[in-house]
């Protein structure tokens, strides 16, 4: 649906892109995420051509748009869409008028202009609201008048600057299932920009993430979230998740283990989470099993579980419960033990 092929942008002296190639396929909900200053701003708006790269070349659907005319390219960007973190409503037009206003020269009667209209403030949940004015809404309201606004012209796709950066946690949560319904429904590719680890968890299967300029790393969401390799992901992904916190708790303790223990941090998929592999270990292995911390987390809508443990038992036997967790598809990451010596 989105090919990016070597992006490059510069403003003045400032590189805000450089070498950036992103593939996004259709139906795809693609985070992009970075800190302030990243260039996940400027490379979005790269995908619509509001900024036009000084390098490189923009496909949309296996098309060059980069050598469209302005009234070939006013008419494919009518295909993509864009939200903004402060909604960007027309504060004068009634809720119902501002959704029309994309539409509003289309050759369609005024009424099947109103019809469209309510049929997509029904949509996204405030058809109640079509004659209130965006001063008499709350944030996650406007967010939802402005996504109506963004689907008037029956876009492929859509395009979300720091869409939730403005809401609360409950009208982003909300707006988050909203997105991923139209997603869902409307066969709908959405490009999310983001600084919020959270966001891509919630709600995106594929996630890129951008430091000055580049791409450092791309995966899947649950690569990413599993096996970050850069520093910089790994600083992300921590901030997305409270077992980081509550191991670095651990490791602020210093706690001590005995010389037979295994200290070690288990993740599992999908499956495995409801799986009993706990009581097995002390059945087929007599190994004693003392869970630190554990929780299940959802990423993509896939159940993920993360288990601090320590076990204990003979040493031979801690061996082959290791080999026989890998082979149930659970990922180990020995953290300490054998020696007393925690972390």
């Amino acid at each position: 649906m989105v090919e990016l092929k070597d992006i490059t942008v510069a403003f003045s002296d400032t590189i805000a892109c450089q070498n950036v190639s992103l593939h996004i396929q259709k139906k795809d909900i693609f985070g992009i995420v970075g800190f302030s200053g990243a260039g996940k701003s400027t490379l979005v708006r790269c995908i619509n051509l509001l900024q036009r790269p000084d390098y490189g070349e923009v496909r949309i659907s296996g098309q060059d748009i980069m050598k469209l005319n302005e009234k070939e390219l006013r008419k494919k960007r009518r295909k993509i869409s864009m939200i903004f973190q402060h909604f960007n409503l027309f504060e004068s037009r009634s809720i119902l008028e501002n959704v029309i206003y994309p539409i509003r020269k289309d050759k369609i009667s005024k009424k099947e202009k109103h019809k469209k209209a309510l049929e997509l403030l029904k949509l996204v949940g405030i058809k109640d609201k079509k004659d209130s004015y965006p001063s008499e809404l709350s944030g996650g309201e406007k967010q939802r008048c402005a996504i109506a606004r963004a689907l008037c012209s029956n876009p492929d796709i859509l395009l979300c600057d720091e869409a939730t950066s403005a809401l609360d946690p409950t009208s982003t949560q909300k707006i988050l299932t909203l997105l991923r319904e139209l997603n869902e429904k409307l066969d709908l590719t959405i490009v999310i920009i983001t600084h919020e680890m959270e966001v891509v968890k919630e709600i995106c299967n594929k996630c890129a993430v951008m430091d000055k300029g580049e791409i450092v790393e791309q995966a899947s969401t649950i690569d990413l979230f599993s096996n970050p390799q850069q520093d910089i992901t790994k600083e992300f992904v921590k901030k997305a998740n409270r077992f980081w916190e509550n191991l670095e708790r651990l490791q602020a303790k210093n706690l001590a283990i005995d010389k037979k223990e295994i200290l070690a941090e288990l993740k599992y998929f999908g499956e495995s989470t409801t799986e009993p592999f706990i009581i097995e270990l002390y059945k087929k292995w007599e190994i004693e099993t003392n869970i630190l911390f554990g929780d299940i987390d959802f990423i993509s809508g896939v159940p993920v579980g993360n288990l601090i443990v320590t076990f204990s038992g003979k040493t031979q036997n801690l061996d082959k419960v290791l080999e026989s967790l890998e082979d149930k598809s659970i990922t180990i990451n020995v953290l300490g033990g054998i020696d007393g010596i925690l972390f």
